[in-house]
């Protein structure tokens, strides 16, 4: 069995880029070089965290990409991981993976991957990210806290100051209608970081957010 750290070593605020999910196997050529230049630019702003979320993608494709953007942020202060294929994430040695709360438990992968292997999970329930913790996951994403298409009611600053108070030290990274209006206002409702899809994936943002 491996033992991990516990312990997620990130600066505050963690920035968490999410890719969007857009690639096919039509357009992949084309909008390849589009995800690696942000991937550029989130390593060059120190952004702390990106996931490859591209689930339309077969897994060939999505090896490839991850493999080329592991060149990227190889050495730098940004981790790389992978939207649920802890095995492709291993096999191009990407930081980790980030879990639905329906996938394999974070304790499962920190058992039969390598000790610093990151381990994110997705929480929409105070119950989730709680069962995130206690399966020794590095952190949870904690969503929508604001108005998201097709994602439901959303939680909103009480509910996410309930939930970080409730898991305090362990990391609860909001996620959810994030945008320039309202990133500091869930760090001031105890988050250790703030993740977004339309609103990282921007060049001009990012830069404005490492800046801040």
């Amino acid at each position: 069995m491996n033992e991990k750290s516990n312990q997620l070593h990130l600066s505050n605020p963690i920035i968490y880029l999410i890719t969007n999910g857009k690639m096919t196997v039509q357009n992949f050529a084309e909008n390849k070089n589009s995800i690696l230049e942000i991937v550029k630019i989130a390593v060059q702003t120190r952004v702390s965290l990106v996931q490859i979320r591209e689930k339309i993608l077969p897994a060939r494709l999505v090896f490839e990409l991850v493999s080329e953007a592991v060149k990227i942020t190889k050495n730098s202060e940004t981790k790389l991981l992978v939207n649920d294929r802890a095995d492709i994430a291993f096999a191009a040695n990407a930081d980790g993976v980030h879990l639905a709360s329906t996938s394999l438990r974070s304790a499962v992968i920190h058992r039969n991957f390598p000790k610093n292997f990151i381990v994110g999970v997705s929480a929409h329930t105070l119950e989730e990210a709680v069962e995130a913790k206690s399966q020794d996951a590095d952190f949870v994403t904690y969503s929508p806290i604001f108005y998201t298409p097709e994602k439901g009611e959303p939680k909103g600053l009480n509910e996410l100051s309930r939930v970080c108070k409730k898991l305090n030290p362990f990391p609860v990274i909001a996620l959810g209608g994030i945008d320039q209006t309202n990133y500091a206002s869930v760090l001031e409702n105890g988050a250790r970081g703030f993740a977004a899809i339309r609103f990282l994936n921007n060049a001009e943002n990012l830069r404005k957010v490492s800046r801040r």
